[in-house]
């Protein structure tokens, strides 16, 4: 017991650089939640246009019987979805702009290659 009491008593001021580092972590963690300064700044007008868009269509759907299997398939096929359509069709992920992005184990591969020193 003595020596528990002893170790302890040993690590009294790290124990206090622990916590004074830990209340810094938790203030500075609050005070800049996010670093968000290289990625994209939108405007905040600039998902108005295609949310009117939909929510015009969202009433007129609203206001008729509901659409037949024909209707639906024209609107879905004009893009992503009926309710989409082509809004962002751009920014999604797709075979056809994603060819030269890595996969998972090619990721791993690499890490593993960097920390053994093989690369």
């Amino acid at each position: 017991m003595k020596t528990i009491a002893s170790v302890l008593s040993i690590f009294r001021p790290v124990r206090f650089l622990v916590v004074a580092f830990t209340c810094a972590l938790i203030l500075f963690s609050n005070a800049f939640p996010a670093f968000a300064i290289d990625s994209y700044q939108s405007k905040p007008t600039e998902g108005t246009t295609q949310l009117l868009d939909i929510q015009r269509k969202t009433d007129e759907a609203a206001k008729e019987p509901p659409a037949g299997l024909e209707k639906v398939q024209k609107e879905s096929n004009k893009g992503l979805n009926e309710v989409q359509g082509d809004a962002d069709i751009d920014q999604q992920k797709n075979p056809g702009n994603s060819q030269t992005a890595n996969s998972v184990e090619e990721n791993v591969k690499n890490l593993l290659d960097k920390v053994t020193g093989k690369k």
